[in-house]
């Protein structure tokens, strides 16, 4: 007999999560500040989404992305400062038993690690908690830093795929990067 999980059930219990220096949590509108001190950079948004050009920009994408379907969306908030500094969500692909991790993190606080350490939980938190068989990124290949993250969580590089997409007039090469199940355990067992 097959079990049956209630990943949404799964979500909900677990909103807030924590690591050694990180708090993840739901995305609210008081976030609206720091997040435009990001989304309104053009270097940190580059790869990501659509520069935010107003603070109402920003409060609208909170309120359509993170608010209207807050599960497996967090963010990320410096416990030592409360303050927030970027977002990372887990969306799950339930027929697949997949799931693909998305990140974005205010460029003041590259090169830290706190991008690693929150995406490692989140890995966690697909693998431990939703029983999932694979999770998998992926990012333009003129954004190694991006694909530099997904290396430190164990993901390896599973392909490219050349013209994958228009992003901003541009024509874009994506490399996919992933880690199964199998893999996971091995480094974590």
């Amino acid at each position: 007999m097959e079990i049956v999980i209630n990943r949404n059930l799964i979500f909900a219990e677990n909103q807030y999560l924590e690591t050694e220096r990180l708090k993840l949590r739901p995305v609210t509108l008081s976030d609206a500040n720091d997040m435009h001190e990001y989304a309104s950079d053009e270097e940190t948004v580059t790869y990501v989404f659509p520069i935010h050009q107003s603070i109402k920009d920003t409060k609208e994408s909170i309120a359509n992305y993170f608010i209207a379907a807050p599960l497996g969306k967090y963010g990320i908030e410096l416990k030592a400062t409360g303050k927030f500094i970027g977002t990372i969500d887990l969306r799950v692909v339930d027929q697949h038993n997949i799931a693909e991790i998305g990140y974005s993190l205010n460029k003041v606080f590259w090169g830290h690690g706190y991008m690693p350490e929150a995406a490692h939980k989140l890995l966690c938190l697909g693998f431990e908690e939703l029983k999932l068989m694979r999770i998998f990124a992926t990012h333009d290949i003129d954004n190694p830093k991006s694909g530099r993250v997904m290396e430190k969580i164990g993901m390896k590089v599973e392909g490219n795929i050349p013209n994958a997409r228009m992003w901003k007039g541009k024509v874009v090469t994506d490399i996919i990067r992933g880690i199964t199940l199998e893999e996971w355990q091995k480094l974590h067992n």
